[in-house]
């Protein structure tokens, strides 16, 4: 495999490894798909996270705004699940620190652990695993602006947009694989549901 794969070889580590299933899924949305994807379950392995991670960093660091800063550059990931992305990334890049936000229930907003939030000004790289919604990334980005921080580029393993995931642009966006199923959001209208196909409520 290449330092870059291609996303047919992402995809299908992805699926070798459980991360990607193809059926019919609920998600806590209400969101029905036919794809479930969990990159958790890939990023287990050593070698699987580390050839993930170099391929992201690699594009990264094609990009020739963001090279010029590696080592100022600080990696953060909006939640828990993007943590062993954030470090993949930022070992393969040799970056600053890396560093994650925090949700403690599901009605909070999202924080930074006692001192992480002392000395603002940083370059930000923000990472996750998957990129769906982007409703995470934006609420991270409004934050790190708030405190003075500079957000210089997104990036993900996984671009899995549903018709309500936002642009990110002019910020750059770097991602592995992208994947382009089907949703529904009204069950009346899910055609798996009306083939009959077994509903599996799953969680992100």
């Amino acid at each position: 495999m290449e330092l870059i794969p291609t996303q047919d070889e992402v995809l299908g580590l992805l699926r070798d490894c459980g991360a990607l299933r193809t059926g019919h899924f609920e998600s806590p949305t209400g969101l029905h798909s036919e794809e479930y994807l969990n990159v958790p379950l890939a990023m287990r392995y050593y070698q699987h996270a580390r050839t993930l991670g170099v391929a992201l960093s690699r594009k990264v660091r094609a990009h020739t705004e963001l090279r010029a800063m590696i080592s100022q550059l600080s990696i953060v990931s909006p939640g828990t699940g993007g943590i062993p992305v954030a470090y993949a990334v930022c070992e393969a890049l040799r970056a600053h620190q890396v560093y994650w936000a925090e949700r403690d229930s599901p009605e909070l907003p999202l924080h930074f652990r006692q001192g992480i939030s002392e000395k603002r000004g940083e370059k930000v790289l923000m990472v996750d695993d998957i990129l769906r919604t982007g409703r995470r990334f934006t609420e991270l980005r409004k934050m790190l602006e708030r405190m003075g921080d500079q957000v210089v580029g997104v990036a993900a393993m996984v671009y899995q947009p549903n018709p309500e995931t936002p642009d990110f642009d002019p910020l750059p966006f770097f991602y592995l694989a992208r994947l382009t199923g089907k949703y529904w959001q009204n069950p009346a209208d899910c055609e798996l549901c009306q083939s009959g196909m077994p509903l599996e409520t799953v969680e992100y």
